[in-house]
């Protein structure tokens, strides 16, 4: 078959005369039994009238039902791992002849992966200090915070109060409000006007005062406009940490005393580290494996995985309450921008299953049950009735392939060669732009 361009491949297909008039014949009586025809009962008419009357349309059923046939028939004789649909061009069809086409269509490509052994991989087992544990702890400590009620007095900086607040004007659509709104005056996630006209109120006192939401806040409703909002305070409340001690340990779990509690955060920020290094390491290892192998990769592919990169872009931008149609994104540029990214991750895919195949690796049974059963209890349905439902939509082996690919990265990060990695440079004081890559 003649290479066009990387994977993709053309060949001229003849269908012999007599398969062709048996498919002819095929379709002619099956649209012979659905006629309605003017002087002739349901399926009587004439063989030759149907031939007249529907000639186009017996044309067109006949060309769908060979062409893909005809195709796979090739393709199974000379045992082509074919890529996507193949594009048919140059028909021949005349009654009385072979039926000749062409076909342009992609394979899998055919490679070796060697060398991924010993790979180098920048990587260095991370440190908890002392600092890190109580930090940590005492993130936990504000979050059992509790707050009480003092007696009303005018607010001050850094004071935690309770307020009713409503919108009256400055939005289209319903009103904002909220009756029992908890606000930290002073604190950067409360807005600059909410602190400067609430210090000094006393509860029960209400204000009206305007506030200005950043053109980038994140509701599309509120940014960069200029809201009037009425605000009553409510209450003055004070903050009061717990201390920590052997029973803020045993208020958290299964802890004997407050040195166990440490040592189990301890272990959970060296957990959480070593994953995130061995992570960075794995890209590394990924990057130097793609640049080592060079070969095609189907058009078909890297079109698929633009269309799940873009997807998930979506998905995303979504999720921070955006509707994506505001943004007035060219999602062709969107697509082409990604072209590059997406054919090596499709590489870096393909590159996996080979060394998956080659040391064969694969998900157990066991791994696969211990997945179901994380998120059938996630998501408190029975492991049963998932199985069943993941099996139908494809979830299943979409799980069994992630879990190869998990064991598959492992493996090369072990059989790795580890180098200290390279020091990143100390960020620069001075207010410099920073372009912030796209979601993959």
């Amino acid at each position: 078959m003649p290479l066009i361009e990387g994977c993709k491949h053309e060949v001229e297909i003849v269908v012999p005369v007599d398969d062709v008039n048996h498919e002819t014949q095929h379709v002619v009586a099956n649209v012979q039994k659905r006629a309605h025809l003017p002087g002739f009962r349901p399926g009587k008419a004439p063989v030759s009238i149907i031939k007249t009357r529907f000639k186009d349309a017996i044309r067109q059923d006949v060309l769908e039902h060979i062409l893909p046939k005809a195709f796979r028939k090739k393709a199974d004789e000379e045992h082509w791992n074919v890529v996507g649909t193949p594009n048919v061009t140059d028909i021949h069809f005349d009654e009385g002849e072979p039926l000749r086409f062409k076909a342009e269509f992609e394979v899998a490509p055919e490679f070796d992966v060697n060398g991924y052994r010993g790979i180098e991989a920048p990587y260095a087992e991370p440190q908890v200090s002392e600092e890190d544990v109580e930090k940590r702890i005492n993130e936990i400590r504000e979050r059992k915070a509790e707050y009480v009620n003092e007696d009303p007095r005018p607010l001050v900086a850094d004071d935690h109060t309770v307020v009713s607040v409503e919108s009256v004007g400055g939005i289209e659509g319903d009103p904002i409000k909220s009756e029992d709104m908890a606000l930290h005056l002073g604190n950067p996630e409360t807005l600059p006007e909410f602190n400067e006209h609430l210090v000094g109120m006393s509860p029960e006192e209400e204000k009206e005062f305007d506030v200005t939401y950043p053109a980038d806040y994140g509701q599309d409703r509120l940014a960069g406009k200029t809201v009037r909002f009425k605000v009553r305070v409510k209450s003055v409340r004070r903050k009061e940490l717990p201390e920590l001690n052997d029973e803020f340990a045993r208020d958290l779990g299964d802890y004997q005393n407050f040195a166990e509690l440490q040592e189990a955060i301890r272990k959970v920020i060296l957990s959480e580290r070593e994953y995130a290094a061995q992570q960075e390491s794995k890209g590394h290892i990924i990057d130097a494996l793609v640049k080592s192998h060079e070969f095609p990769v189907p058009q078909a592919y890297v079109d698929f995985q633009i269309e799940n990169n873009v997807r998930r872009s979506v998905r995303e931008i979504m999720g921070r309450d955006v509707d994506p149609r505001s943004l007035n994104l060219d999602w062709s540029k969107l697509r082409e921008q990604q072209s590059e990214r997406a054919t090596q991750d499709v590489k870096a895919s393909l590159l996996l299953e080979k060394v998956a195949d080659v040391e064969s690796i694969h998900a157990t049974n066991e791994e696969i049950d211990r997945e179901l059963q994380r998120i059938a209890k996630a998501e408190r349905e029975a492991v049963a009735a998932l199985r069943m439902r993941f099996e139908k939509d494809g979830t299943l082996g979409r799980i069994a392939s992630r879990i190869r690919t998990e064991k598959v990265l492992n493996f090369l990060f072990e059989h790795s060669r580890k180098v200290a990695p390279v020091e990143k440079p100390a960020e620069s004081t001075a207010e410099t732009p920073i372009e912030t890559p796209a979601s993959e």
